[in-house]
């Protein structure tokens, strides 16, 4: 096929049609969505949470949790709940089971027909990278993106710097696709919090008043943790050879 860069070790492709494209020729995937999904997921399995990602945003999501015997995440802006920013997640207590909704990167993860899932955002970057590179030389970065009022795919810069994080700490030979995020990430490394607050996703985080969620999501390998998908929830690969740290 044209489009699934498989005589290329290293791959990166945006959303859903990415996800379809890359994943019959790919070992292991790894879903970025640094506002908020993966960031979110970090912390949580830092703390030794798990998160149970949802497609859905509706009334069978609350029936979901309380089948698994976990708590829904409201919504970003309910206080004192913990939900999809950062940082309502960084006082979750251990051994927590948390129900995600998630449009984007919850979607994206319940989508790998069963291959080796990572979620990945700028905080535990280079922690991924380690652990994935020993599970495949096949691997496929995947930028969630966002959505435009019509539903459809709004490639955001906070992804692809996202996907670039990982990439970089890979080896292999990189597809052109991968080489853009590696350069993407690298031209904005030294300034992630800059870049991002004035993208346009950042700066809809900020003016509904959550800067500190984009300040959280721009930390850089600040965390060791590293999610994987294991019977439909993330939890902290115990193959990843470190114990939790606190997020």
């Amino acid at each position: 096929m044209l489009f699934d860069q498989a005589e290329y070790d290293l791959r990166c492709e945006w959303g859903p049609h990415g996800l379809r494209s890359l994943l019959p020729t790919s070992d292991v995937v790894a879903i970025v969505d640094v506002l908020s999904f993966s960031t979110a997921v970090d912390i949580a399995v830092a703390n030794g949470a798990s998160v149970l990602p949802y497609r859905w945003k509706d009334n069978t999501a609350r029936q979901f949790a309380d089948e698994n015997g976990a708590l829904l995440a409201t919504d970003r802006s309910a206080p004192g709940e913990y939900s999809l920013s950062p940082a309502s997640l960084r006082s979750i207590t251990a051994h927590t089971a948390l129900v995600f909704p998630s449009p984007n990167g919850s979607v994206l993860c319940l989508s790998t027909k069963g291959a080796p899932t990572f979620t990945a955002c700028l905080r535990n970057a280079p922690a991924v990278a380690r652990r994935i590179s020993k599970v495949g030389s096949r691997i496929a970065l995947i930028p969630a993106g966002e959505r435009w009022s019509d539903d459809t795919l709004r490639p955001s810069l906070e992804d692809l710097i996202g996907a670039g994080a990982v990439l970089s700490e890979l080896p292999g030979k990189p597809s052109p696709e991968a080489e853009l995020a590696v350069a993407t990430f690298e031209r904005f490394r030294r300034n992630l919090y800059d870049a991002v607050s004035r993208c346009g996703s950042g700066r809809e985080l900020i003016e509904k008043g959550f800067a500190c969620d984009v300040r959280i999501a721009t930390e850089y390998s600040v965390s060791s943790s590293v999610p994987v998908l294991a019977d439909g929830r993330f939890i902290d690969d115990p193959m990843s050879g470190h114990e939790n740290r606190r997020a």
